[in-house]
């Protein structure tokens, strides 16, 4: 005979979350999320990979994740919840997908805490020369001082920060242009680069698909604004115009300029795999590029920094509400920030960085790969919750349905057979198995974490306004409003 599942309050009485996010703030949290340092840098190795036939590359993955984020858009406007994702697995497929869906997003992003701490040390390093993983600490500290401080002091930051990148890829893209059009002074136009060096696609028509690989993870960090659109003025129409106008600037952006970059520069060039843009800026003749650049990708991990921390403590608040973490974590302080949801995670970036200078070819490497493929089950719960959510939605309550996925229910299923694609090719590619087999294996570790819960008789209480029971096959109803 088990025991009762321990009393929670009912979602409605839990402590609220300020709402003092604009639109502003809305809209570059959505831009910010996508652009991290793997455009500036991380390109290097997808156009290394797929030669100029990386535009393909990054055009099919921009699609699958702009259809993933009108999925979760249309959940967002529906019901809008600071668990995002996990709380929609946990209505529309059961209660073991919110709890395992949210702990693996949790634990993905104190991982990415640490590894963001220690790209930005690397930077400041060169600049200031103190020891790495003293730098890195002070990163973390700042950034978790500005998410302790207000939710609005986060929203500033990543504002800001937002703003750089989108400026610097924005004069790309205008010097660029008038570069490859022969408008910029000494140039012609030229784009015998897309083809001079063995053709589009030199390595052949699957290096695209391989490179696809990495290009959806340099996408990861759209869904962030679905998470904030909890704490912001008008949830509704901030996620609307997040998952629809922005998120096409942000493909732009990262199409846009991946074009310039493998027409300015030979893909075959050295210069690519260190860094593709400052490659591009030196061959235009801008003076300075190397630092502009430098400073540019400090800002964009500076961005990433802020969000992890950010989304990793409303992560694991949502899960503490529904039980399925320690109770104390929904407690929020006098300016309604989740204050110890936040340390609880950094804690964990704490002793991960540690593990960076202590041990970084062995355990920080294992840490790293094992949340690799946690992007991917994301995107595949995300598409399998919409399935359910909207037939129930069509079916009890059409009128949420302001926003829609395209070609329901056949774009959704087209979408997800696509990251099933992205799983199998990890496992036939050698530098990405080790990724997806380690990733596997913390999904192992979640799902017997919620098994052993269940034996114990410690079952999650149902959402707020559900008639449901934890019979591990799906809620039977929608949420209330």
């Amino acid at each position: 005979m088990t025991s009762p599942a321990p009393h929670r309050e009912p979602q409605s009485a839990q402590p609220e979350l300020s709402r003092s996010l604009r639109n502003r703030h809305m809209a570059m949290i959505a831009i910010g999320g996508a652009i991290g340092a793997g455009l500036f840098v991380g390109s290097g190795s997808v156009i290394k990979t797929a030669g100029p036939a990386a535009i393909v590359s990054y055009c099919l993955a921009g699609a699958l994740v702009l259809c993933t984020m009108r999925m979760l858009g249309e959940m967002v406007v529906a019901k809008p919840s600071s668990g995002s994702f996990a709380d929609y697995a946990r209505t529309a497929i059961g209660p073991w997908a919110g709890f395992t869906i949210g702990w693996l997003y949790w634990y993905y992003y104190v991982i990415i805490v640490a590894v963001e701490a220690v790209a930005g040390a690397a930077i400041l390093h060169a600049w200031i020369g103190l020891p790495l993983w003293v730098l890195a600490m002070g990163l973390m500290v700042v950034m978790t001082a500005t998410n302790l401080l207000s939710v609005k002091s986060f929203g500033e930051f990543e504002f800001w920060f937002s703003s750089v990148k989108v400026a610097a890829i924005v004069a790309f893209l205008v010097v660029g242009g008038l570069h490859v059009f022969g408008g910029w002074p000494g140039a012609s136009f030229d784009f015998s680069n897309l083809t001079a060096h063995g053709g589009f696609a030199p390595n052949g028509f699957t290096a695209i698909f391989s490179a696809i690989v990495v290009v959806i993870f340099a996408f990861g960090g759209a869904e962030i604004v679905t998470i904030a659109a909890a704490e912001s003025k008008e949830p509704e129409r901030s996620v609307a115009r997040a998952t629809t106008g922005i998120i096409w600037r942000i493909i732009l952006f990262y199409v846009g300029s991946i074009v310039l970059v493998v027409t300015i520069v030979p893909w075959d060039s050295a210069k690519v795999l260190a860094s593709p843009y400052v490659a591009a800026w030196n061959i235009i003749g801008l003076p300075g590029a190397g630092v502009v650049m430098d400073v540019v990708i400090l800002t964009a991990v500076l961005s990433v920094l802020n969000s992890s921390v950010y989304v990793s403590s409303r992560m694991l608040r949502a899960l503490a509400t529904h039980g399925d973490a320690p109770a104390w974590l929904v407690a929020t302080n006098k300016r309604n920030v989740p204050a110890r949801a936040i340390l609880a995670g950094t804690v964990v970036g704490w002793v991960s960085v540690l593990f960076a200078y202590l041990s970084p070819d062995t355990v920080f490497t294992y840490l790293v790969n094992s949340s690799g493929a946690i992007a991917i089950f994301m995107y595949l719960m995300i598409g399998a919750s919409q399935l359910r959510m909207r037939r129930r939605l069509e079916a009890e309550a059409p009128e949420r349905l302001s926003l829609r996925m395209w070609l329901f229910p056949y774009l959704t299923w087209v979408v997800m057979a696509g990251f099933a694609a992205v799983l199998v090719a990890m496992a036939v590619i050698g530098d990405q198995r080790t990724q997806l087999l380690t990733s596997i294996g913390s999904l192992a570790v979640v799902l017997l974490a919620y098994a052993v819960r269940r034996a114990r008789g410690n079952r999650p209480p149902a959402p707020a306004g559900t008639a449901t029971t934890d019979t591990g096959h799906g809620a039977d109803a929608l949420p209330t409003r």
